[in-house]
């Protein structure tokens, strides 16, 4: 059990100096919602009581026995090629992440930010008030971190647009025959030389870009910059709730000109035909899980506005089954269709077999699960990935192809995209 612990006077900017200061053998998960509705305004766990780090095969199970056996809240992450437990695909794509495929941790410290009040929430068994006091102190009067983005790297694309070209036409014709309908097809931005400081990286790409499931994670030499607008599953007491987005447009000049683009995205028949497909394919995998007659399509088409693109955004919803247990609903769900494509297998084959590297924890998931097994877990898009070992930073951009779609037109998508990216590394595309 956590005690809350209510503290005056924190003030934002010196918590996130102090994060920015602890060194790399401490692990931190930060959820932010950016003001955009949420449970909290911001959820911070800090340093490890336990953890749980799964390389072998039956990593939902791990985490079921790794909950059960901690009681407690935790924090973590799914790797995208986790697909390759829940289906017969192998992946012989490059990986110089090299992530751990699933890594959650039960955090020594909870700081959370709800109704413009700060609480911290601390571990009932552990006696921690001169240790807290200790840690307040450090934060309010923290000055070892100075804000600067180290001048660090060339990047560059996986594939020339003429090569993009290429394969969005060999997708298109396997929807063609058949095959498929949807594909969300993706290209890899890297670099091999980077050196950065990822938190201040994640500092200024959620300052550029933010959104309402935007999160920084680290572990040991694993970073993640996050600026997700796409929330991926969530459960409150029986209710989950899934959000898919398919459809963008830029955000207007002007709010003549925005208004205008909001109407012309709803009204895109190629947006809704793919945001329709996938809602399909969450409603199927929510079934899977679900009470009988419980699955629902909430809204249909909502457009959202973020800071550069408006998005077209479903809700799908469900009840969980008394007999199914939270992490096997995340398994049955996983990965999510927005990432993927429908059919789900054969669109996850043809990924592995025309994109040029895995995608690791880019498309993914980052999130909590709290102590009455509620959680709320993002997709990891919009993301900047740091190995600090080998000094790799990666970013991955894509877009859903259809038979109606334009090749340079999803080309010209995945750049908008990265935009935000670009941006928060200095560089311009």
């Amino acid at each position: 059990m956590r005690k809350s612990i209510l503290i005056e006077d924190l003030n934002k900017t010196d918590l996130f100096n102090w994060i920015g200061s602890l060194n790399d053998t401490i692990p931190i998960c930060l959820l932010n919602s950016n003001d955009f509705e949420n449970e909290f305004e911001l959820l911070i766990g800090i340093d490890s009581l336990a953890e749980l780090v799964v390389k072998d095969k039956d990593s939902f199970n791990s985490l079921k026995e790794f909950y059960e056996s901690q009681n407690d809240w935790l924090m973590g992450y799914l790797t995208y090629d986790l697909k390759n437990e829940i289906e017969n695909i192998e992946s012989k794509n490059i990986d110089q992440l090299n992530f751990p495929p699933i890594y959650f941790f039960r955090p020594k410290y909870i700081f959370r930010l709800k109704s413009s009040k700060w609480e911290i929430l601390i571990d009932d068994s552990i006696t921690l008030k001169e240790e807290l006091a200790s840690i307040i102190s450090q934060i309010k009067n923290n000055t070892s971190h100075t804000k600067k983005i180290k001048d660090s790297h060339f990047i560059k694309s996986r594939l020339s647009k003429i090569n993009y070209i290429e394969i969005v036409d060999k997708l298109k014709s396997h929807i063609k025959k058949g095959d498929i309908y949807e594909i969300n097809f993706c290209q890899e931005f890297y670099s091999e030389s980077a050196k950065i400081n990822p938190f201040d990286v994640y500092e200024k790409l959620n300052s550029i870009s933010p959104a309402p499931f935007s999160c920084y994670f680290k572990n040991k030499n694993h970073h993640l910059m996050c600026s997700s607008p796409e929330r991926f599953l969530k459960k409150t007491a029986n209710t989950i709730i899934s959000q898919p987005i398919k459809g963008t447009i830029k955000r207007g000049k002007n709010e003549e000109e925005d208004q205008q683009l909001k109407k012309e995205l709803f009204e895109n028949q190629k947006e809704r035909s793919e945001n329709i497909m996938i809602v399909d394919l969450v409603r199927n995998d929510l079934s899977k899980s679900a009470q009988r007659k419980s699955v629902n399509v909430d809204e249909l088409f909502g457009i959202y506005t973020f800071k550069h693109v408006h998005q077209m955004i479903s809700t799908v919803s469900s009840k969980l089954r008394e007999d199914i247990h939270f992490t096997e609903a995340i398994k049955n769900a996983f990965p999510m269709g927005s990432m993927t494509g429908a059919p789900k297998l054969r669109a996850m084959e043809l990924i592995e077999e025309n994109e040029s590297t895995k995608r690791n924890l880019f498309s993914g998931s980052v999130g909590y699960i709290d102590p009455e097994e509620n959680f709320d877990f993002n997709v990891v898009i919009r993301s900047i990935f740091y190995n600090s070992v080998n000094d790799y930073l990666s970013f991955s951009v894509g877009s859903a192809i259809t038979i109606n779609c334009n090749a340079e037109n999803e080309y010209d998508e995945c750049l908008l995209k990265a935009r935000a990216m670009f941006e928060s590394l200095n560089l311009n595309k």
